[in-house]
């Protein structure tokens, strides 16, 4: 869910702020590296795996860092289209798409209600999308 929902509001305030498709895109994808290469060396150097039984510490760093990088572009590839307000309607679809998925993957793993990981999952997406776009239209 981080790398999804830490990178809303960066994208959405340069979209709303600038209005050019390349500066959101540009913006956007360091956002997400920067999002995967943090949780990387976050989870990579959490434990060594024996304190939590969870495994080799380089593997879940870099599982984590690439995951989270691509929850984080995914909706920045919208951007690569030209007219910022074509892009917006495209980015609004997939972020909607991965909120939905994140419920799911929250539903089936932690065994929340779906209902209950939804309104989760949309709340925290929607806090954030809100900031960017105060913070893009100020």
């Amino acid at each position: 869910m981080d790398g999804s929902v830490s990178t809303l509001a960066p994208i959405f305030a340069t979209a709303f702020a600038t209005h050019n498709s390349r500066t959101v895109f540009l913006i956007g994808a360091a956002s997400a590296v920067g999002a995967g290469i943090s949780m990387a060396f976050s989870e990579g150097l959490s434990d060594d795996g024996e304190l939590t039984g969870r495994g080799n510490p380089i593997f879940r760093g870099l599982v984590t860092g690439l995951m989270t990088f691509i929850g984080g572009f995914l909706h920045t590839l919208p951007f690569l289209i030209g007219n910022v307000h074509t892009a917006l309607t495209w980015a609004y679809a997939v972020v909607g798409v991965e909120l939905v998925v994140i419920a799911l993957i929250r539903h089936r793993y932690f065994k929340t209600s779906f209902a209950l990981s939804c309104l989760q999952v949309i709340v925290g997406g929607g806090l954030v999308f809100a900031a960017g776009v105060l913070i893009g239209q100020s």
